[in-house]
């Protein structure tokens, strides 16, 4: 019989709750338990995939081909667990379901209401995630406490522990616990006062997550104990760590967290085990050499935008010792100034996917300084197309190449809308989506990086490599080193004569893990390496 923890979070949003969440399903994993983890988001969108990145940030793709919040990256990043569909639901889809089944008839003409119709679908989702090998489901409730958006989800879990045992079901609050520089202490009274909603839903918290800029002292923690009525032991302090988000695991474990839960549910468990992880720390802390890694992208302000890519190089510098530090470059700027301005001291770049057409020429033009100059490159999705774009205007000498989605008039189509696209309406969930897969070519870089000949990838695209092209591009040196099984979609490029130069039409970024860096991003960021050292000995020579 499965148990179920559930995560809120109280006082202001962006505590942490997807890396707690994230941290304690590594912990009982570890302790040789089958976690899942879950995460609900209030808004009404069926699914991010049409949000704009400043409203969302990215859009994380499962292999099933759910467009879902980017907690789900965390959550497989820590676990190593793959997420699917019902590992994510909106308030957007929670209604799309019910009002279906109210057209249908499902109801037999009752009046359809938030209680008990909207609570009980809620419930309904949280146990769509359970199977006879899972022991813990970790659900993550989005927004705060108090918020309108969030109250039918409190509710439902209220209902849900009674329905499941009180000895079946756990909560966890996540807090903060502000520090006043003006009065140099820490204060309690807003984590009282979310836990003091929660009350009024009916839910008390079984474990306190405190996030604080300062240690809490002893009195702090028996004064949040005594108020918030949890155990001592159950108060836990979430302060910011030193190197990167990893630590939080490890930090926890120290606590005893998951021991706390282990007793609570009444679970039985193994031993920890956190031999893995805690190597992967100590490389990123004892990292001896760095290298400058440029994303030259639509959203350079916005780290979020490119979350997993951030992650993934970060991965893959602690697999070379190395510190990635990563450059965000606005395409545009690169448009005003040139590429030789903005790009100079960059020793890798990489162009990530996106849509629209702001910032294209800038995103072409580094393609053509990191081919001209020998710079290592990696180009994802829309990458990929810059990538086709840059050569067949500047090798093939077609000029005006572009892609359909921007220039629907271009005289050299190079990238086109796939076939199955064109009859596509809606925006939301109609791209190519989900895992697929590729087979890799002899001889290439992505055979090499791979190791083996069929991969499957992510993807989330409408527009392809068009295949009336291939053998220009073949004849002039490029490489079609991936392609779908049946030979249809060119997956993969690279350039023969370049030191690394890749681009893939998926989204390797969703797959790379702290203990298992991605292949490509690990040879990307250790060519760079390689090009930053040759730089130093072209220096020293002189």
């Amino acid at each position: 019989m499965a148990k179920f923890i559930f995560v809120t979070g109280g006082v202001v949003s962006s505590l942490g709750k997807g890396i707690t969440a994230a941290s304690i399903g590594l912990l009982l994993k570890s302790r040789g338990l089958k976690v899942v983890n879950q995460k609900f988001d209030p808004y009404l969108n069926v699914d991010p995939g049409t949000m704009n990145p400043y409203q969302h940030g990215e859009v994380y793709v499962t292999d099933d081909g759910a467009e879902t919040d980017l907690d789900l990256g965390h959550y497989e990043r820590f676990t190593g667990i793959t997420t699917n569909r019902n590992c994510n639901f909106t308030s957007g889809r929670i209604y799309d379901s019910i009002i279906k089944k109210e057209r249908r008839g499902d109801y037999l003409g009752g009046t359809v209401q938030v209680v008990p119709h909207v609570t009980t679908e809620i419930c309904e989702s949280i146990r769509s995630v359970v199977t006879p090998d899972v022991d813990v489901v970790i659900s993550e409730i989005g927004g705060t406490v108090g918020d309108i958006e969030s109250h039918p989800y409190l509710e439902a879990l209220r209902q849900f522990r009674q329905q499941e045992g009180r000895n079946n079901v756990l909560f966890i609050h996540v807090t903060l616990v502000p520090y006043l520089h003006p009065a140099g202490e820490v204060k309690t009274k807003p984590t009282q006062h979310s836990v003091g909603r929660l009350r009024e839903i009916g839910i008390i918290p079984d474990i306190l997550i405190c996030r604080t800029e300062k240690h809490l002292e002893k009195e702090v923690i028996k004064k949040l104990s005594l108020f918030c009525n949890v155990d001592e032991e159950a108060v836990i302090e979430a302060i910011d760590v030193p190197h990167t988000i990893y630590e939080s695991p490890l930090d926890y474990a120290a606590q005893e967290l998951d021991a706390v839960i282990i007793d609570v549910l009444g679970l039985r468990a193994g031993r920890r085990n956190l031999k893995p992880w805690r190597e992967y720390i100590d490389r990123v802390i004892n990292a001896d050499k760095e290298v400058r890694i440029g994303i030259v992208g639509k959203y350079s302000e916005l780290q979020d935008a490119y979350k997993s890519i951030h992650e993934a190089l970060n991965h893959a510098g602690a697999a070379h010792l190395a510190k990635v530090k990563i450059i965000s470059i606005s395409a545009e700027e690169i448009e005003k100034k040139g590429a030789h301005e903005v790009l100079k001291g960059i020793e890798g770049i990489l162009v990530p996917g996106g849509f629209g057409s702001r910032g294209i020429e800038g995103k072409i033009l580094a393609v053509q300084y990191a081919r001209e100059k020998r710079i290592p490159f990696l180009g994802i999705c829309l990458g990929m197309h810059m990538a086709v774009i840059e050569f067949a205007r500047n090798v093939l000498d077609l000029s005006g190449a572009n892609t359909t989605e921007h220039d629907p008039q271009t005289p050299y189509p190079v990238i086109h809308l796939m076939e199955e696209q064109k009859k596509v309406k809606d925006m939301g969930a109609s791209m190519r989506l989900g895992a697929y897969p590729c087979k890799l070519k002899n001889g290439t870089l992505a055979r090499k990086s791979y190791n083996q000949e069929t991969i499957s990838e992510r993807h989330r695209h409408r527009y392809e490599f068009n295949n009336d092209y291939r053998e220009r591009f073949e004849a002039a040196g490029m490489v079609l080193s991936g392609q779908s099984p049946d030979g249809l979609l060119i997956e993969m490029i690279e350039l023969k004569d370049h030191p690394w130069f890749v681009a893939c039409q998926f989204h390797p970024e969703f797959k790379s893990r702290p203990v298992a860096p991605h292949p490509l991003f690990r040879d990307f960021v250790g060519a760079s390496l390689k090009n930053n050292s040759s730089k130093l000995l072209s220096v020293s020579d002189r």
